[in-house]
């Protein structure tokens, strides 16, 4: 297996392409469920891909897109929606939301998500990154999975109204 990362900080047509078929195969199970949609994502995509400070790379096998990740600059609006109050001057210093990260099942398990993951902070200005995942996914699998990337729980939200209350986890870059 040969992967090829290939950053974006512009949703190009070919690359968007490539995403939507990367996420319809890895979200495949739960593309029933109103927030996991092709349809919603692409929404959420096309208006994650205007806001400041978007980022993206797809990991290719040959020309076959295996998995993505992306994300922007947090703004006021990702603070708003925090369940519990934060401290004082937590908001002070730049983050990096990762909105989205998935990896198609033949290269699940390789290692593939978090080479990714890295290679998109890596080019990061923002000393800290944020993400928000269920805490139920896989079992508890998933946010285990982050805390051994150096992520920690520390707040919730729902990031539209048709999902789930998410953990909201951060690292220093």
């Amino acid at each position: 297996m040969n992967i090829e990362l290939r950053h974006h900080t512009e949703l190009t047509a070919q690359a968007r392409q490539d995403l939507l078929a990367a996420y319809a195969d890895v979200r495949a199970p739960l593309l029933h469920l109103p927030n996991y949609s092709v349809a919603a994502f692409t929404e959420r995509l096309d208006r994650h891909a205007t806001d400041p400070g978007f980022g993206l790379v797809l990991a290719y096998d040959g020309e076959v897109p295996a998995g993505y990740a992306y994300g922007n600059t947090i703004d006021d609006t990702y603070w708003k929606r925090m369940a519990e109050p934060l401290p004082d001057g937590f908001t002070d210093a730049p983050a990096f939301a990762l909105k989205e990260i998935g990896v198609r099942s033949p290269w699940r398990g390789t290692g593939t998500a978090r080479r990714i993951h890295d290679e998109l902070l890596a080019r990061r200005a923002e000393g800290r990154t944020l993400l928000m995942v269920n805490p139920a996914a896989g079992d508890g699998k998933v946010r285990a999975l982050y805390e051994t990337w150096g992520y920690r729980a520390v707040n919730s939200q729902a990031s539209t109204p048709d999902s789930p209350r998410l953990a909201v986890m951060l690292r220093a870059r």
